[in-house]
């Protein structure tokens, strides 16, 4: 969801994940909630960046179908909720500017002449 705001960039969604220190902590797994999200997610987006935080066995595409599935789903709610990025970079996909995480919260401020 998050997305580069340089001026003139006009695509700047979605970033790219450089992870260099993922973590993953449990979270209860709350069926009726991702089923409830899902419609919002952008797909390519999460399993792009699930990948590379090093979660590729999310399926290529996912339609509705799949959220009557506990194993689909399963595998959704720890690429979307455990999988934490503490460590790396949320890089522009126009642009190439490398936004800095650090204790994972992404540092999107941008420079005075990118206002």
């Amino acid at each position: 969801m998050l997305q580069c705001h340089i001026k003139g960039v006009q695509n700047g969604y979605p970033l790219k994940v450089e992870a260099e220190k993922v973590e993953t902590r449990e979270m209860d797994f709350e069926p009726d909630f991702l089923r409830h999200i899902f419609p919002r997610i952008n797909w390519p987006a999460l399993r792009e960046a699930a990948a590379a935080m090093g979660v590729s066995d999310l399926p290529e595409s996912a339609s509705e179908e799949l959220l009557e599935d506990d194993d689909f789903l399963k595998k959704f709610h720890h690429a979307l909720l455990e999988v934490h990025l503490e460590e790396g970079s949320l890089v522009c996909p126009e642009t190439g500017r490398k936004f800095p995480v650090s204790g994972g919260i992404p540092n999107l401020l941008l420079q005075e002449d990118e206002c």
